[in-house]
């Protein structure tokens, strides 16, 4: 009786994933007549466009591009420590960052650039050889998308205080890719999207930092993110990822998760939490962060509690460096931005309600705030 009763709480952790989170066929346009899709979607969409949104916000139409924000973000997992590599734009201006994470010195580094709107570009789908990229003199950045072939190409460089970083990947697809399309507000009343497609990908290539050069492993992994939206003038994310090998019960095989809270008007509905392996995903339920001390007082070796209400998320984020982008102009605009890198433990299920213990695996995690 007992060993039947644990085989049906085995079985029964997909009950807490709503049906809305299950992908369905894509459509050719995310935004048609002037409102956009929500939902959990199977591919790439070919066309999003998301200034022919209509009432998105409370501005006119017309200030559309000033109001939706585009990036196209790639985390790097090497052995020696993780890149995060960002063509943004922000309507107002634009940016191109790189942080990277030394795990061997438990220190992080940062270039950041803050640019002209028009120089930063961002792709409007993932398909066809698309680019996003910003070409200046101290920072460059360049995407190829080939994602309906599971492909994309990364390369830049960027100079700064600390130095000159410059790195050449390739991204193959390992598993299935998460795309969501996330209300921010009633769509009824408005159609606020946050649209996201993140992919988890192994990855071929060199990053150098100053002379010193890190090349991929057989076992280098990289998650790209394709982020477009209209936050809220209050606007508020928390969010915490992995990647590589997970080893449990003996076995290892290819894992990564995304974990992320925003302002969705309903967490149960729309989120972006799931777990990748090869080939395959498993969805995770909403989770809440619980911080020992606040992000923008960090002392080494802060803790991020990330849960669920389900026990499919207990995680433990020991934070040991992070990278601060603080732009105050108030009362006009107020962005603390934080980058965490650290280490995990803990544990997350799968659907089934199998365990994947955490313990050791890299860290990676966002505290940001805007008044925009």
């Amino acid at each position: 009786m007992i060993r039947e009763s644990f085989e049906n709480e085995m079985e029964n952790y997909n009950q807490f994933i709503a049906p809305e989170r299950r992908s369905v066929p894509t459509p050719k346009n995310f935004v048609e007549n002037g409102k956009c899709v929500f939902g959990t979607f199977d591919k790439e969409f070919e066309r999003m466009c998301l200034d022919e949104i209509k009432n998105p916000t409370h501005a006119p139409d017309f200030l559309n591009k000033f109001k939706l924000t585009l990036w196209e973000a790639t985390e790097v997992h090497l052995n020696e420590g993780v890149l995060l590599a960002v063509c943004c734009d922000m309507g107002v201006f634009g940016v191109v960052l790189h942080y990277f994470y030394d795990k061997r010195k438990k220190k992080a580094y940062k270039w950041y650039s803050s640019v002209n709107s028009k120089e930063t570009i961002v792709a409007d789908n993932l398909i066809n050889g698309s680019r996003t990229y910003c070409n200046l003199p101290n920072e460059r950045i360049s995407y190829v998308n080939n994602f309906q072939d599971g492909k994309c190409h990364l390369d830049g460089e960027h100079k700064g205080d600390v130095g000159t970083i410059e790195y050449s990947f390739d991204l193959e697809r390992i598993s299935k890719p998460g795309i969501v399309s996330i209300p921010f507000d009633d769509p009824n009343v408005r159609h606020r999207p946050l649209y996201s497609q993140k992919d988890f990908f192994r990855c071929t290539g060199t990053l150098t930092i100053n002379g010193e050069t890190f090349h991929t492993t057989d076992t280098s992994t990289a998650i790209v993110d394709d982020h477009k939206g209209y936050y809220p003038r209050h606007a508020h994310y928390d969010w915490v990822t992995t990647m590589g090998i997970n080893e449990t019960d003996g076995e290892k095989k290819w894992f990564a998760f995304n974990l992320t809270r925003n302002q969705s008007i309903d967490q149960d509905k729309y989120n972006e939490n799931l777990i990748w392996f090869e080939n395959e995903t498993s969805l995770l339920p909403p989770v809440t962060f619980e911080r020992s001390v606040p992000t923008k007082e960090f002392k080494d070796g802060a803790v991020w509690k990330i849960k669920d209400e389900h026990d499919m998320v207990n995680i433990e984020f020991t934070v040991y460096d992070i990278v601060r982008s603080e732009i105050f102009a108030r009362p006009f605009v107020n962005v603390e931005y934080y980058v965490a890198f650290g280490e995990l433990n803990g544990y997350v299920r799968d659907e089934s309600g199998k365990k994947y213990i955490l313990d050791g695996m890299m860290g990676m995690g966002e505290d940001k705030t805007m008044l925009f």
